[in-house]
């Protein structure tokens, strides 16, 4: 994330610190030359912004039983 000046942060500080607590993403500030973070204190799980993804077409419980066809080795060259 780009530095953000602290006029920025001061109309948007309720906004900023919601997306930190959110995202995990530290926030870095500019000041004079000098930059400065404002960061959670607690890290986040980096699989914590994961989504559940329905991608399983058709009934579960079918691939509890699911055949599969013995392995053929071909030699092909």
């Amino acid at each position: 994330m780009a530095p953000v000046t602290l006029t920025t942060l001061r109309s948007k500080l309720f906004e900023m610190v919601d997306q930190i607590i959110t995202t995990g993403i530290p926030l870095e500030i500019e000041r004079r030359g000098k930059r400065l973070h404002i960061a959670l204190v607690e890290k986040k799980a980096k699989l914590a912004n994961l989504k559940a993804q329905d991608c399983i077409v058709g009934d579960p419980d079918d691939l509890i039983h699911l055949e599969v066809a013995p392995w053929q080795n071909d030699q092909r060259v």
